[in-house]
């Protein structure tokens, strides 16, 4: 019977040895109609409404959480590969060193991970992390590379794998695959998504309530500079409301996800030992000016946290 912090650590080290719960809001529009304004309004529109007129319109608006033990050796977000074309943080642990969860590049290229939860892990699978290196690393379009990855799709535990290529002259791509659901990839239609640990757009309740508050952040910044989105977003992403009852939490997790199910059926996730370690906004402009915001733990204390910035512009 589950007694208090130390059975959730004890189970969760024993069920879920890699990270667990994570949650990912996006929208895009690969070929937004103006440069004027910074999201989806006339230059006079946007004056009218008080913003700022020399923003650009932006064509992703990315909001993540990675949560994960506090102890999991990771490195913050910076610029590595060839030429420091790669942007991500990277995971440490012995064994999964190199990989991420989420990262974008130079080139155009997005890709961002999470787990599919599932009641019990196979420990002599491959590690997930490297599906998003490996796609930031390679010179396959977003399309072919998840087509080649569904291929090997058995040999990993459950994941949804998102992978983009984003392009100021070509418009953007953006796909979506998921092991545990149909056998091929799919082009995402331009639009807002959510995802979490079940398949793309699964209306948990904590994703629902977290989609609508990061289509409310967006829609009220319109007006404002983009540190003001990404202030908001940061807010959405450090929610603690617990939506329960979730029944499909409850039966995709079964038993081994019930000590855990008031902390885990919120956006933000915040245990003694476990929890929200990385907050993460993407913003990129029709311009191809990408802004990457990171907000991380430091030294494993939930009540310490830097944030950095990092801008730059696409090359393609």
């Amino acid at each position: 019977m589950y007694q208090g912090t130390s059975d959730f650590v004890t189970l969760c080290e024993q069920s879920y040895p890699l990270p667990l719960m994570c949650i990912i809001f996006f929208k895009f529009d690969p070929r937004p109609a103006s440069k004027n304004a910074y999201r989806g309004e006339t230059r006079e529109a946007g004056q009218a409404r008080g913003g700022d007129p020399e923003q650009p319109l932006a064509k992703l608006i990315l909001a993540a959480n990675r949560d994960e033990f506090y102890h999991r050796p990771s490195k913050l977000a910076d610029f590595w590969g060839n030429n420091n074309e790669i942007l991500s943080g990277l995971d440490m642990e012995e064994g999964r060193e190199g990989g991420t969860w989420l990262g974008i590049s130079t080139r155009g290229k997005l890709g961002a991970l999470t787990n599919y939860l599932q009641p019990q892990l196979d420990r002599d699978t491959r590690g997930r992390g490297e599906l998003v290196t490996n796609f930031l690393t390679t010179d396959m379009d977003s399309l072919s590379y998840l087509k080649k990855v569904s291929q090997e799709g058995h040999l990993y535990n459950g994941f949804n794998l998102i992978a983009a290529d984003l392009s100021t002259a070509k418009g953007d791509v953006v796909c979506y695959y998921g092991n545990r659901g149909e056998p091929e990839p799919i082009v995402l239609m331009p639009g807002t998504y959510g995802l979490s640990n079940a398949l793309l757009e699964t209306p948990w309740r904590k994703l629902c309530f977290g989609k609508q508050l990061f289509l409310e952040a967006v829609e009220q910044s319109q007006a404002l500079h983009k540190d003001a989105l990404v202030a908001q977003l940061l807010d959405v992403l450090n929610n603690e409301e617990a939506q329960l009852p979730d029944p499909a939490i409850e039966d995709q997790g079964q038993e081994y996800v019930q000590p855990i199910l008031s902390k885990y059926a919120a956006v933000c996730v915040r245990c003694p030992d476990y929890g929200t370690r990385t907050n993460t906004v993407i913003l990129v402009d029709a311009n191809g000016q990408v802004t990457f915001t990171e907000r991380s733990m430091l030294d494993k204390d939930p009540s310490r946290w830097e944030t950095t910035t990092h801008e730059f512009m696409l090359q393609s």
